[in-house]
Formats: structure tokens, sequence, C-alpha cells
């Protein structure tokens, strides 16, 4: 079942764009990853530091103040795939693969 959540507009004062494109500022890739990634974990009940973003790909810049959906589903592989839309007619943003180890991490043990 596919999951829809509206994630938070990026503000045109936030510090990532002093320096992603002053005079044509676009929301940095990695911040669209990290929402993207801590909203599929916490639906998901996955630990963050188990996963990962095993693909990525940009289709269309977003914008400060653009409103952004991520949509996301359960693969038969244990993956989560999703899709991030921006502005108003929800243009394809990015789409990726997020994947976890079946494992926590644990602590390591002294020998």
């Amino acid at each position: 079942m596919t999951r829809i959540e509206n994630l938070p507009t990026y503000d045109a004062e936030h510090p990532a764009f002093a320096g992603h494109f002053p005079a044509h500022p676009i929301v940095p890739g990695v911040l669209l990853l990290d929402a993207a990634l801590h909203h599929i974990c916490v639906s998901h009940g996955l630990c963050a530091s188990s996963c990962r973003v095993a693909a990525t790909k940009f289709v269309s810049a977003v914008k400060p103040g653009e409103a952004l959906q991520l949509r996301h589903t359960p693969d038969e592989q244990g993956g989560v795939r999703f899709s991030l839309h921006a502005g108003r007619e929800a243009r394809l943003a990015a789409s990726g693969l997020i994947q976890c180890n079946a494992a926590q991490p644990t602590a390591p043990v002294d020998a």
C-alpha cells in the first residue's frame, strides 16, 4: 500500500540556500533525501541507522517554499520505493529506493 505524506517546505531563509545557488536557489538533494529517509523510517517503524538510500534519481529542482509530498511503498525485496513531488502541480522531483538491514547494529563485544 502506498503511503502519502506532506513534508515541511524549505523557507528561502534556510541556511542551505546561501551556498546552493544564491541567484537561483534550489533545495539541496541531501535535504530532500534526509527528509524522505526520516519520514519513511518513522512510517515503517525502521531504525534510520540501519537504512540507506540505495538509489536516487533527481528529475526536477525544488525551489524554496514549494510544497513537498512524499509517496512511498514497500517493495518485494524488503526495501521501500519512494517518490518526491513538488509544487501545486505535484511534479516529480526525485525517486528512489531505501534499503534496510534486517539485523540491528550491536555494540562491540570486549574480547
